[in-house]
């Protein structure tokens, strides 16, 4: 038995394009290998010449011609019908792989035996040979996945899972790779990235990588119903709508099962600033935009204030939230750890919402939307699209560098679509902001809640960093936004002690596993290096 069969569905590819294809094969570096190729009823006589002689010029590759055209899901079950090796990789007509991409998954599949799906890093090739769009890609994301097909290329899954699964299906034409890989996925004990690249994916007209949604417009909406189809086997609580401005990108609609209580814990002084030009008391700002905006009913207030909140501040607060309202004093200095720490306490949701009180609600439906999320079993903290006031980025995730963590995109433009449109999928990070975050509350109390010896800065971290332990996932939606007046709650500044104490606390939080190592480190932003003529990178 051959470690990997590549499975290869062939119809009329330009023969300079099909004699890449094969020789990127014939060039691995690692030879444990079979070529399983279905020819689909090709028309061009060029492409049976080129066939019969890779295969009279190397056994491992082996042909079969198909009597009629069944279409890219049938002559692509027929290869797999020919697969004896160990792991199947998924390589297209008119696609390269690099002459060190079979040896490498063999490595990093040596590295973790109970790996049923590896993925790689990938590029564009044009007409011309010319590199381009790499995509750099991080680790197993599986939000990320629900919403955009981010792994695609190089694909490579467990023979045994994909039998069991029941190979690729027809009524997802167009999407049927990425309907496997959902329910490979859904089956697998271990999924592991190789972060570098190991396929070159050409952009012909014809192609979805060079034609988009104008060349397969059915395989869009395929993807739609194979998401669906996801969630409905995992009982992921979404309707699933594809993005026709931004094709290859889907959107999640929460279609909750019941409306468990959400706890809404507020720490605040009673500040004022400056929203929009005008002098406001953020925490009345914060619960009216609450109260008025919410579509979610089943949700309370715990607002912990200082015990020096001046009445009318406090009568504000207990005419706005109502019967919803349960109010807890603390002494001075502030410490947002204590203080939410204090709040859960004398919470009752199922489900908690640690918020800041300089926040406004822009989407209607945030509560579901976190929720669809904190109730997703492996989840263990959902957070939001936070703006700044005047619709830049304020937070969109958290990764990792070797100074200490910090936010993406800060002060990019708020519809900012990011590294191949990360900003408008969903994504897993190891933290993301405590400003608007939500936990299950049995996964607050499991980690002991946020540290208090980390008062003011890096206590959402380091609550992350906690929960991934656990091994739950973090996970940013970009469909919940809110404004985020920062930083009036408390400093802005952080001090080196802190950073000191979250490396302590943690051994170290690099590498960062979503944030892929070939970005240059200059940025935190998604900077990958040039491609030069030669294929090497400019850094």
């Amino acid at each position: 038995m051959p470690r990997f069969s590549i499975v290869t569905p062939v119809y009329d590819p330009p023969p300079a394009v099909l004699r890449s294809m094969l020789q990127s094969v014939r060039d691995q570096s690692f030879g444990d290998w079979e070529h399983c190729i279905v020819d689909d009823c090709s028309t061009a006589g060029h492409v049976r010449r080129i066939l019969d002689k890779a295969a009279r010029d190397d056994p491992r590759v082996r042909v079969s011609y198909r009597s009629d055209n069944g279409g890219i899901v049938a002559a692509s079950n027929d290869a797999l019908g020919m697969a004896s090796g160990e792991f199947v990789a998924l390589l297209d007509h008119d696609d390269e792989l690099t002459p060190d991409a079979l040896a490498l998954v063999d490595e990093a599949i040596a590295a973790h035996p109970d790996a049923d799906y590896i993925y790689s890093d990938e590029d564009k090739i044009d007409e011309n040979g010319r590199r381009e769009q790499t995509f750099l890609k991080p680790d197993w994301s599986p939000e990320r996945l629900r919403t955009q097909m981010y792994t695609c290329h190089l694909s490579v899954l467990r023979r045994t899972l994909v039998d069991e699964a029941g190979g690729f299906r027809a009524e997802f034409n167009g999407s049927q790779d990425w309907d496997l890989v959902l329910r490979v996925t859904e089956r697998a004990r271990d999924v592991v990235h190789v972060p570098k690249v190991l396929y070159h994916w050409r952009t012909l007209t014809t192609s979805a990588a060079g034609g988009g949604e104008a060349a397969k417009p059915w395989a869009f909406e395929a993807g739609t119903r194979a998401i669906q189809a996801h969630c409905d086997r995992t009982g992921f609580e979404a309707v699933v709508e594809h993005d026709t401005a931004h094709p290859g990108i889907y959107h999640l609609h929460p279609r909750l099962r019941d409306a468990p209580l959400v706890s809404i814990v507020i720490p605040t002084g009673g500040q004022v600033r400056d929203v929009r030009g005008e002098p406001t008391v953020l925490i009345r700002h914060c619960l009216e935009s609450i109260t008025t905006s919410s579509t979610y009913d089943n949700y309370e207030i715990v607002v912990v204030v200082d015990d020096r909140l001046d009445r009318s501040t406090l009568d504000s607060v207990r005419s706005i939230a109502g019967d919803r309202l349960t109010l807890v004093t603390c002494d001075p200095p502030f410490n947002f750890s204590d203080r939410i720490n204090r709040g859960v306490l004398r919470a009752s949701g199922e489900h908690v919402l640690l918020l800041n009180d300089d926040m406004e609600v822009v989407t209607v439906d945030w509560l579901e939307r976190l929720l669809m999320y904190s109730r997703a079993p492996g989840v263990g903290a959902v957070g939001a699209k936070l703006l700044f006031g005047d619709g830049t980025l304020q937070h969109a995730g958290v990764v990792f560098d070797k100074v200490g963590p910090g936010h993406i995109y800060r002060r990019f433009a708020g519809d900012h679509g990011g590294y191949f449109n990360m900003l408008r999928a969903a994504n897993n990070f190891q933290a993301v902001t405590g400003a608007c975050l939500m936990s299950r509350r049995s996964v607050f109390e499991t980690v002991g809640g946020l540290s208090t010896q980390l008062p003011l800065n890096f206590n959402d971290i380091d609550y992350c960093l906690k929960v991934g332990r656990l091994g739950l996932r973090i996970v940013f939606d970009p469909d919940t936004t809110l404004y985020h007046f920062e930083s009036s709650s408390r400093s802005a500044e952080v001090s080196a002690w802190e950073v000191e104490l979250l490396h302590e606390r943690h051994g170290g939080v690099v590498p960062d596993p979503y944030y892929n190592p070939g970005f240059l480190t200059t940025s935190l932003n998604y900077v990958a290096p040039v491609v030069l003529a030669d294929g090497s990178y400019l850094r």
